[in-house]
């Protein structure tokens, strides 16, 4: 047989394999499904990267995962889930295992309270409360059957800070929920809906974990960190009572008027959104390593729950109720394990208390 004969025969065969494959696709990928996730959340989903806590004097490895439908654990069918608790890095609490996070705290705390749902980690990094409304947008629809009776939401952190410029990109300010750069969002999309891709990360997540570890060392922030800074030596925890008599509240009102605005506009959005997916949601107010001594995050609490009670929402007011120490903390916002046991601690009994008065989970 001639040289230009194998060529042929060995064309014909590639035609013939690359037929096969686009067939399968066809029929198996998820071209056409409305369940397809495309563009969004390929950077928070199947993912399993060994990490390294210190803490405490103690080394704790564990592997953080975020299951096939973005959440943080283990897979989890979206039909099956009863509630779910969103926030930035705060929520999601990547630098330790999934045991020391507030939602397992609480989950913790609510089965010892007699109640057999559990909260599930939809946090993401980045994200403040127009990421969350990306998610009702692009994220949840996505999920064949997914209807919680309970959104919680622990946010104000991420939203202190946010400028116009953040606001105005969406794609940014989601948390990365969509890659921002054009390519490579075309290129996610086409990776999520091949049905070899979508088959090989499953595989990858499965029988593949990296050697590499990303250490996270507490003991760091919490000693050595807060004394260079000077912070251990004169610091001062500002709870609500303090925060009341240092800040002018008619001012800060004035001052954040358009931030105010846009974050109770932002609260109605979220609020509708569960309500018209026949479920409760909950606001949560938040704090960082100094309380409430920055004047937007004790603004934004403040008018909050001025509006809560005005509209007769859900909400827990933490900043109110914490008396915070530094322990708590391993920097700024982040909390530490026992900060995470604290906070959940602290609205555990106002969380049940809503629960019990909505009739929404019935006791074991």
């Amino acid at each position: 047989m001639t040289l230009k004969s194998w060529i042929k025969i060995l064309f014909i065969n590639s035609f013939i394999f690359l037929i096969c494959l686009l067939i399968v696709e066809i029929i198996f990928g998820y071209w056409f499904s409305e369940f397809n996730l495309g563009p969004y959340m390929r950077e928070h989903r199947l993912k399993k990267n060994p990490l390294v806590l210190v803490y405490n004097n103690e080394t704790y490895n564990y592997i953080y995962k975020r299951n096939y439908h973005g959440f943080r654990g283990e897979e989890i069918d979206p039909s099956k889930i009863e509630a779910v608790i969103l926030g930035g890095s705060t929520t999601d609490e990547r630098s330790k295992p999934s045991e020391f996070t507030i939602t397992e705290n609480l989950n913790i705390l609510l089965k010892k309270k007699g109640y057999d749902f559990k909260i599930i980690n939809a946090g993401i990094a980045g994200q403040s409360t127009y990421g969350h409304i990306y998610n009702f947008q692009h994220w949840f629809p996505k999920l064949k059957d997914f209807s919680p009776k309970l959104y919680i939401f622990y946010i104000g952190i991420n939203d202190q800070w946010l400028k116009q410029h953040d606001i105005d990109n969406p794609d940014i300010n989601s948390g990365a929920v969509k890659n921002p750069e054009i390519l490579k969002a075309f290129l996610d999309n086409l990776k999520s809906r091949s049905f070899f891709s979508d088959k090989l990360r499953i595989l990858k997540l499965k029988y593949y974990t990296r050697d590499k570890k990303i250490k996270h060392d507490h003991n760091y922030f919490v000693g050595k960190e807060w004394k260079e800074r000077a912070i251990s030596k004169d610091y001062k925890y500002i709870n609500y009572k303090k925060a009341l008599e240092i800040h002018n509240i008619k001012y800060l009102k004035s001052k954040y008027e358009k931030k105010i605005s846009g974050y109770l506009n932002n609260i109605e959005i979220l609020n509708n959104y569960a309500i018209s997916n026949n479920a409760l949601p909950i606001f949560i107010t938040q704090v960082r390593y100094d309380g409430l001594k920055i004047d937007n995050l004790f603004i934004l609490n403040y008018s909050l729950i001025e509006y809560c009670k005005k509209r007769k929402l859900n909400c827990i007011d933490l900043a109110k109720k914490l008396n915070g120490k530094l322990s708590y903390f391993y920097d700024i916002v982040h909390t530490t394990r026992l900060g995470s046991k604290i906070i959940s601690e602290t609205i555990i009994d106002d969380l049940v208390k809503i629960i019990k008065k909505e009739n929404l989970f019935p006791l074991k």
